[in-house]
């Protein structure tokens, strides 16, 4: 026997059942799927594989590749003399991986969901497989598989996939969109939506850098935030330009040019981001990183003396880390506290500091995620573009506003792990701030 083959049979030995369904899983694409089903023994799994040319004699590095992807780092050392550390800088060598991006992370998927949330897939997908596919001793590879064979699961076609674990676990949707962060597909995922305003009313600049897509669980509209955003702000009188699919860099030219126009004839500036993000920071759709400071900073009175002494305004919907919120019970008064507040329209010339006069809403606070329902889109955009809407013509400021939309959102619940969502505003504002609607 020679020594390839003797060291394959080592392997082989030490598989167990679920190691081997994730290897065929993971070759997908190198292996017909009809042969793949009809394997049952690892021994057999090898011999495919060695007719197809993917293990040879002197090359057994896709064997290396599938075993390091299932975590099987013992039998690479005790069998195929490498490490974790060797096939990690191997796999960063350009076309050395041959699994999948898109498979392993369907395999990373299923290793990070739980008996209970796999019980929910079976049910949401109850009327899209057959039954005899969703029976209890199937894993969430088999619902996976099952779900490609019927055209709602692809490389290209992860929109079904984002909607259940929107309404599962966030945190597994978090996932998918790394995945395409990192491989740059995330175009038709981040449009900016630039607004501003005609003479005589508030100047205003909404940048929207995360298109909300058509929801396999609904029939909404795509772009269900931007839409409400734009129907809003259009009541409020902005005029309304939208940008889509801009890179880091794409985002800071668009921020220049509106730093650099003369906003004299404006009373405000609004700008509104919906995107993916981490702490301090929102993503192009190139998956680099633009610091939320950086925008705001561009419209200081300094870097945009023609806004200087006037509002700047801007709301920002993204991740601001990975942490989920918990809940706490409290009891509560009967009845609301009182939101009745003045108002101050006029904006008189002043020396004033540099920073003053801007307001930041955030979604979420920092290290934390925000939340989007699969029926109805962001959270914070829902909360924000309600009170909006119904409160402007009441005379409220955006301070009794934005308090009114913390309130909102915090009672919202993200099934079924009880997660929860609180916004932050922060601002520098000098004067109580309304939006007239006339």
């Amino acid at each position: 026997m020679e020594f390839p083959r003797r060291r394959l049979l080592m392997v082989s030995e030490e598989l167990g059942e679920g190691d081997l369904a994730a290897l065929k899983f993971l070759s997908q694409g190198h292996i017909p799927m009809r042969k793949l089903e009809a394997i049952q023994k690892a021994q057999d799994f090898f011999e495919a594989l060695q007719e197809k040319g993917m293990i040879e004699e002197e090359n057994l590095f896709f064997l290396m590749e599938l075993l390091y992807r299932i975590r099987r780092i013992d039998l690479l050392e005790s069998h195929l003399d490498t490490s974790r550390e060797k096939m990690e800088r191997e796999l960063q060598i350009p076309g050395r991986a041959k699994v999948s991006p898109y498979r392993y992370l369907l395999f990373q998927l299923s290793e990070e969901i739980t008996e209970y949330e796999l019980k929910s897939f079976k049910f949401l997908l109850g009327q899209e497989l057959p039954k005899c596919r969703l029976i209890p001793q199937a894993t969430m590879l088999d619902v996976f598989t099952e779900m490609e064979k019927r055209g709602i699961l692809g490389e290209d076609n992860l929109s079904v996939l984002k909607s259940l674990c929107a309404e599962i676990d966030i945190s597994l949707l978090k996932t998918i969109e790394e995945y395409e962060l990192k491989l740059g597909k995330t175009k038709g995922l981040f449009p900016i939506v630039i607004l501003a305003v005609t003479h005589g009313y508030h100047t205003g600049l909404i940048m929207n850098t995360f298109q909300v897509k058509k929801r396999w669980l609904s029939q909404r509209h795509r772009g269900a935030a931007q839409e409400a955003l734009k129907r809003v702000f259009s009541k409020l009188h902005f005029t309304i330009a939208e940008h889509r699919d801009l890179t880091a860099e794409e985002i800071r030219e668009t921020v220049n040019i509106y730093r650099c126009k003369d906003h004299k004839d404006k009373d405000c500036f609004v700008c509104c981001i919906l995107s993916h993000g981490k702490k301090g920071m929102i993503y192009g759709v190139d998956g680099q990183e633009v610091p939320i400071r950086e925008l705001t900073t561009s419209f200081t009175g300094q870097n945009c003396y023609s806004l200087a002494g006037k509002p700047k305004v801007f709301f920002v919907q993204a991740c601001q880390g990975d942490a989920c919120q918990e809940g706490v019970n409290i009891e509560t008064d009967s009845k609301e506290p009182d939101d009745s507040v003045e108002t101050d329209a006029r904006f008189q010339l002043e020396c004033i500091p540099t920073e003053a006069d801007f307001l930041l809403g955030m979604a979420t606070l920092q290290d934390y995620v925000s939340y989007r329902s699969p029926c109805h889109g962001t959270w914070y955009i829902q909360a924000l573009c309600h009170h909006l809407e119904h409160s402007c013509p009441r005379g409220e400021d955006i301070l009794t506003i934005l308090t009114a939309v913390n309130r909102e959102v915090s009672k919202k619940t993200c099934q079924p792990n009880s997660r929860k969502q609180m916004p932050q505003p922060t601002f520098t504002l000098r004067k109580r701030l309304i939006f007239y609607v006339n």
